[in-house]
């Protein structure tokens, strides 16, 4: 119990930096965003980030797992952070390169003829990620939480301070007369400002790793780096179908919606805008899994090593299930952090949060292969994932619009967390707790159709609705710790 207890005191931790960075970034930018841009605006501020999201990948090509899997073992900290960090810089120049001297023919492929300054943008915004990927990966196998904390919020919070600079400073004193901020700002391309303030961000987080990178003994082990790319490769596919599972429904919306480019870019608009109100469960999964993954590689000698991840499984299942019925339950007054014109795709908030809480589970059910060098089963299930995904986002998005990218993620990870959990009995069995896991979901998922079925007997009192869905979360919450006082009391005392 005291290392589960560890676990999510650096899950708190890491959740902390992620859930603050992101709640100012949902808090503060999407309700700015939703009501300075056009809905088509924001659809390209998204689909932008997408294909960022997707040469992440390739520009990392999962180094930082392979880091810790070597350097938690035979290989050691210093050698592997070396080893990786050259080959992390070397290959981050070359693909830079390479895609700046293809930039031209990029945009005519994303339909960003007249703005290839998004894409110059977009690229070195990856660089200057891509080189910051092991020193973030160091400090996660060190466990040194907080100081992975505070950079990831720095990170988000210049982003903010740039973005307001650009968006709202500039124009607000231009208007005034201080004609001299006009070099700061074009208010025929406030799009471009988006970049800018992230490529800062970025670039300047980026330096704050300098002295990580000039305190190293530089040395490149090739044997080891073999390795550490055979380890690797088969998780380049699965990080790259995670990507395409996750974000694929933007430009899939664009492309395969009825209508022009900028009416369906209207639509992914309305999309992303929803799907940020799936925030918290996001969060509360990648805390998870940036607090988890090390923590499973370091332990995973221990003799009771199975009995914890199962512990674990259990604990995340729970807390997960808590989250869902929360956001859903006051999903009615979050909505009003959403311009008034971004409303209307609220109903794929909760499918898009089930699907998140099916990929914490992928998660937990899934590190067998991590931890037993049997990668390529990963690539497999997330092969399968992603075919799941695009082959629905065909089948769906022309006859139901932004509600067939909602399901296909849930059917994805649905199927990516049943094919984890059985192929991991075969190979790694795990005695996982499933009957008390899917009753956790169950009971959140059937507590929220009651909220939904009461809700016309408060005929759109707020007051009355808000009471009422409060008592089914304390219900909830009772029932839990009723069934589950000892092993949450045994955690709380242990030490």
């Amino acid at each position: 119990m005291s290392l589960l207890k560890k676990l999510a005191g650096e899950t708190a931790i890491y959740g902390i930096s992620s859930i603050l960075s992101r709640l100012l970034n949902y808090v503060i930018l999407v309700p700015f965003f939703t009501n300075i841009f056009l809905k088509g605006e924001y659809g390209i501020v998204s689909e932008i980030f997408t294909y960022a999201g997707i040469l992440t990948i390739i520009f990392t090509y999962r180094m930082e797992t392979a880091f810790f899997r070597f350097g938690s073992r035979e290989a050691g900290i210093k050698k592997t952070f070396s080893t990786a960090s050259i080959s992390i810089i070397t290959t981050t120049f070359f693909f830079s390169i390479l895609l700046l001297l293809l930039v031209n023919p990029l945009t005519e492929w994303l339909h960003f003829e007249d703005n290839s300054e998004y894409v110059i943008l977009t690229i070195l915004i990856i660089a200057f990620d891509a080189l910051m990927a092991i020193p973030f990966a160091k400090l996660r196998l060190e466990n040194r939480p907080i100081k992975f904390a505070i950079l990831k919020m720095a990170h988000i919070v210049i982003n903010i301070i740039f973005i307001f600079f650009f968006l709202k400073i500039c124009p607000d004193l231009i208007e005034k007369g201080m004609a001299d901020f006009e070099v700061f700002y074009n208010p025929d391309n406030k799009i471009q400002y988006v970049f800018i303030s992230n490529l800062i961000a970025s670039a300047l987080v980026a330096l704050a790793f300098l002295p990580t990178y000039l305190n190293i003994k530089w040395e490149f082990d090739k044997t080891l780096w073999r390795k550490m790319i055979i380890y690797a490769a088969p998780l380049i596919i699965v990080g790259l179908a995670a990507v395409i599972n996750q974000l694929i429904a933007i430009p899939m919306l664009t492309n395969l919606l009825p209508d022009s480019i900028a009416e369906n870019r209207d639509q992914t608009g309305l999309y992303s805008a929803a799907a940020k109100l799936a925030v918290l469960m996001n969060l509360f999964t990648q805390a998870f899994n940036y607090a988890a993954e090390p923590f499973f590689f370091r332990h995973a000698e221990r003799s009771d090593s199975k009995i914890i991840y199962g512990q674990v499984g259990q604990a995340f299942a729970l807390i997960g299930s808590i989250t869902f019925l929360g956001i859903m339950l006051y999903l009615d007054i979050i909505q009003f952090f959403l311009g008034k014109d971004f409303r209307e795709g609220l109903g794929i908030v909760p499918i898009l949060l089930l699907a998140n809480l099916f990929l914490g589970l992928y998660y937990n059910f899934s590190i067998w292969y991590k931890l037993t060098d049997k990668t390529i089963f990963g690539t497999y299930i997330s092969t399968g994932g992603m075919l799941i995904t695009i082959g629905l986002n065909f089948l769906l998005i022309p006859k139901i619009g932004y509600f067939g990218p909602a399901w296909a993620a849930l059917a994805c990870y649905g199927f990516m967390s049943l094919a984890g959990y059985f192929t991991g009995q075969r190979f790694y069995p795990i005695k996982y707790p499933m009957f008390k896991i899917f009753t956790y979901i169950g009971l959140a998922v059937g507590l929220y159709f009651l909220s939904e079925f009461l809700k016309p007997f408060w005929k759109g009192n707020l007051v009355f609705m808000m009471a009422a869905n409060t008592g089914i979360l304390l219900t909830y919450l009772g029932v839990v710790f009723a069934w589950e006082k000892e092993v949450i009391l045994t955690l709380i005392k242990s030490k």
